[in-house]
C-alpha cells in the first residue's frame, strides 16, 4: 500500500502486480477509482462507491484518464463517465 497526495487530498493507493498487467486502486473516503480489472458489477451487487479507468499503468495514468464506467453509488454521488480520473478522485476524497 502507498499512501499518496493528490491535489492536497490523502489516498491510499495499491498496485498488485499479475503476469500479465498489474491492478491499480486508489482508495478514498467514499469509495475507490479503479483500473479495468476491477468489474463495476461486482461493486453494484455490494453497493459499492467505484470509478473505472482504463489503459492506465501507474497512479498519474488514474488521475489523467478518463472514467469509462461507474458503480450506481458512484453515479449517486456525481461521479460520471467522461469525466477525469482526478475529478473523480475529487468527490473520492
Amino acid at each position: 500500500m502507498d499512501n499518496i497526495n493528490i491535489d492536497g487530498k490523502s489516498f491510499q493507493a495499491y498496485t498488485i502486480k499479475t503476469t500479465n498487467a498489474s491492478l491499480l486502486i486508489i482508495n478514498g473516503k467514499k469509495g475507490m477509482l479503479a483500473c479495468g480489472y476491477v468489474k463495476v458489477e461486482t461493486a453494484d451487487k455490494l453497493g459499492d462507491v467505484l470509478a473505472i479507468v482504463t489503459g492506465v499503468n501507474s497512479y498519474d495514468d488514474m488521475r489523467l484518464k478518463p472514467v469509462v464506467a461507474v458503480s450506481k453509488a458512484a453515479e449517486a454521488l456525481g461521479i460520471k463517465p467522461g469525466m477525469s480520473g482526478g475529478q473523480a478522485l475529487a468527490i473520492l476524497a
